[in-house]
């Protein structure tokens, strides 16, 4: 079961060399990964994290990292290849940056931005003192599960924490630093075995996702766009994207809204756009039950939205919006039809729950045969195997072999089972746990190559919640419970920054430009473990200042807030939430037997999984935009005239990061909330 989702007119597609041409040496060259390029990286994660945790941790705006396509990469992007080609291409033309290591560059900002996120260290470290700073003896949580919390994981000791969380302090004193010391260590070293064993995942996959069932990675088309036609070594001298009057006109009505409607943030008598999430809501017209059951309702038109949107396949970005109102349909009919005995019905967070999974199960089992071919080369090595299997990894096209990624994946798995074991989590809870968390990862990235959402949060998507909810917190136990908190900023929160998704797309953007990937692996290695040091240096800079209380996202209290609902309150397992888990599954195995029995089926299991959780409320609006347009192109100007017009969108795309990100970087000169041009 082979399905293909390409994309009808790749905008760098025509300026790509055959796969059958030969690429001279000198030109292999210029496109390897270099490690000036992982260098000039390693030198902008530090003020990247510095500007993510200022913004989006401090001051609750400019959401940059719950964005598939983060501005703030694509922003830094652009000024290098401003600087490349106004000074260095002018002064030491054989310098210049190439194609290769502006990717390499994309690829380790991408990865570092996703630790410093909303939904990663924006949560981490709030929690890592949250539960001994705020414990009273009205909510007892010294009694209930302090115990269970393992010291080198947290921050304890009470001078420290005051300063942490009320701020007017400094972190750079030697006491500090030492308390914080092993818990930021411990804590990196965590997440850099994650993300190999995500690497080591993904060069399995990837393959039959990119060159069997072709893909059409969506995310990727502007920095692949951007990055080729500033490469003056490869065909730019060919490339007019930057020359192309769709494209500025794409820019200036983006970023013309951003300038109106960032005037206005300043003189509120000025006029502006409503164009954001919070500016349009269809609730209000629904006030009577059962109608009012649709609860929250916006009815956002972001222009770089649409824009994204018009590079999504017909069918899923329709299935997504269509599966949203789905959504909302259920809502009422609930209150219509007096439900009652389901108090928690429609169960919307199981159901989405069950789809990942069974998204997952779906495309495990439509790569079954190259999976097998994986098998074959690992555990059956063969001179005639290896020459004979077009699925074989080489070392010019891939970071490491088959066999290195499954060794990487045993490395991976034993260093996570003693790292959580010595947490406190019993050894027969870590198996399942890793196990969904990794299933969920794969269905998440498997929904970014095919159908690239803007943004996609599943809120609560929590491994131990869906053992909370089919064996009951009794059996799970008191010990396992107080672990969990600590787990919520990469399995739980919303996977907005998950690394996995980043990792495959830029291995696709390097085979796509035929990329020497060979350091690519430690670029992305470097990345993590550095971007994780200079998100806790950042945040912690911040909060000795300012205090850490500020933090709006407010995780870190109900976390815990919910670990002492389930100790003092213990519950069996949830019968009807495992059902709908069941019925999210079921819908999905549905929907995909549908696809690929009936050709004319338009909906899509991956717009149901991401549907079913609110994170879709950002931007399904602008998706019924993007599907419109897109039909009317494709249906009135045919192939060509999609191709033609895809300059005008990136535009789009660009006058919106540009100028929101640079309203983002005036209001980090002047310590001044500016406009927000993405509200999540």
């Amino acid at each position: 079961m082979v399905y293909n989702h390409r994309q009808p007119g790749n905008p760098v597609s025509t300026l790509m060399p055959s796969k059958h041409v030969a690429i001279p040496h000198e030109q292999k060259i210029r496109h390897a990964v270099t490690y000036r390029a992982i260098l000039i990286g390693v030198l902008l994660i530090p003020p990247n994290s510095f500007w993510i945790m200022q913004v989006e941790g401090v001051w609750n705006i400019s959401h940059s990292t719950c964005l598939s396509l983060m501005w703030h990469v694509v922003l830094n992007l652009l000024t290098l290849i401003l600087i490349n080609r106004l000074l260095i291409e002018r002064l030491f033309p054989q310098q210049s940056l190439t194609q290769g290591e502006l990717i390499t560059i994309y690829t380790m900002l991408s990865l570092a931005g996703g630790i410093a996120g909303r939904d990663s260290y924006q949560i981490l470290i709030p929690v890592m003192g949250w539960a001994f700073e705020f414990a009273t003896p009205e909510n007892e949580w010294n009694q209930l599960f302090h115990r269970f919390l393992p010291d080198w994981l947290m921050l304890r000791e009470p001078d420290v924490l005051r300063q942490l969380y009320r701020g007017e302090s400094m972190l750079y004193k030697w006491p500090t630093l030492q308390v914080l010391a092993a818990p930021v260590l411990w804590w990196s070293l965590f997440v850099l075995v994650l993300g190999l064993t995500m690497l080591c995942l993904n060069i399995l996959i990837r393959k039959q996702w990119t060159q069997n069932e072709k893909l059409s990675y969506p995310i990727i088309q502007l920095p692949l766009a951007i990055t080729q036609s500033s490469d003056s070594h490869w065909q730019a001298r060919d490339s007019r994207f930057f020359r192309n009057r769709l494209l500025w006109t794409g820019f200036a009505i983006g970023g013309s809204i951003d300038v109106i409607n960032g005037i206005h943030h300043l003189v509120p008598s000025f006029p502006h756009l409503p164009v954001t999430y919070l500016d349009h809501s269809l609730g209000q017209y629904f006030t009577s039950k059962p109608w009012s059951a649709v609860g929250r309702f916006p009815f956002p038109i972001y222009p770089f939205v649409i824009a994204i949107g018009f590079f999504l396949p017909l069918d899923l970005a329709f299935s997504t919006w269509f599966f949203y109102l789905f959504r909302k349909a259920q809502q009422v009919a609930g209150v219509a039809l007096g439900i009652k005995a389901l108090p928690a019905f429609p169960y919307l967070n199981q159901q989405s729950t069950g789809a990942w999974v069974g998204l997952f199960l779906v495309v495990m089992w439509a790569g079954r045969t190259h999976f097998r071919s994986v098998f074959r080369q690992v555990f059956h090595p063969s001179p005639s195997t290896k020459v004979l299997d077009m699925n074989a990894e080489s070392e010019k096209d891939s970071p490491m072999s088959y066999r290195a990624a499954c060794l990487g994946i045993l490395f991976g798995s034993i260093a996570i089972v003693l790292f959580c074991h010595q947490a406190g989590l019993s050894l027969w809870i870590i198996p399942p746990f890793f196990i969904i968390f990794f299933m969920l990862s794969i269905a998440i990235t498997r929904a970014r190559a095919e159908l690239g959402p803007p943004t996609h949060e599943l809120v609560g998507m929590n491994p131990g919640n869906m053992m909370v909810d089919l064996i009951g917190t009794r059996q799970i136990g008191a010990d396992n419970l107080s672990i969990f908190p600590l787990f919520w900023f990469f399995a739980g929160r919303g996977y907005r920054g998950h690394l996995m998704p980043h990792q495959l797309e830029c291995l696709k953007m390097a085979e796509q430009t035929r990329m020497n990937v060979q350091k690519l692996g430690l670029a992305m290695l470097v990345a993590i473990f550095l971007g994780s040091l200079s998100a806790f240096w950042a945040l912690y800079h911040l909060a000795f200042i300012e205090g850490l209380d500020v933090i709006p996202i407010g995780h870190d209290s109900g976390v815990f807030r919910t670990l002492a609902g389930r100790l003092n309150h213990p519950t069996p397992a949830d019968l009807p939430a495992t059902s709908f888990m069941g019925v999210g599954m079921l819908a999905t195995f549905l929907l995909m037997f549908l696809r690929t029995r009936f050709l004319w089926w338009p909906l899509h299991p991956a717009g149901y999984a991401l549907s079913m959780n609110f994170g879709i409320d950002y931007i399904w609006s602008c998706l019924i935009f993007s599907s419109i347009i897109k039909r009317i192109v494709l249906s009135y100007g045919g192939v060509g005239t999609y191709r033609r017009a895809i300059p005008f969108f990136l535009g789009v795309i660009l006058g919106e990061y540009v100028i929101g990100g640079l309203w983002s970087l005036i209001g980090m000169i002047l310590q001044y909330k500016t406009y927000d041009f993405y509200f999540a």
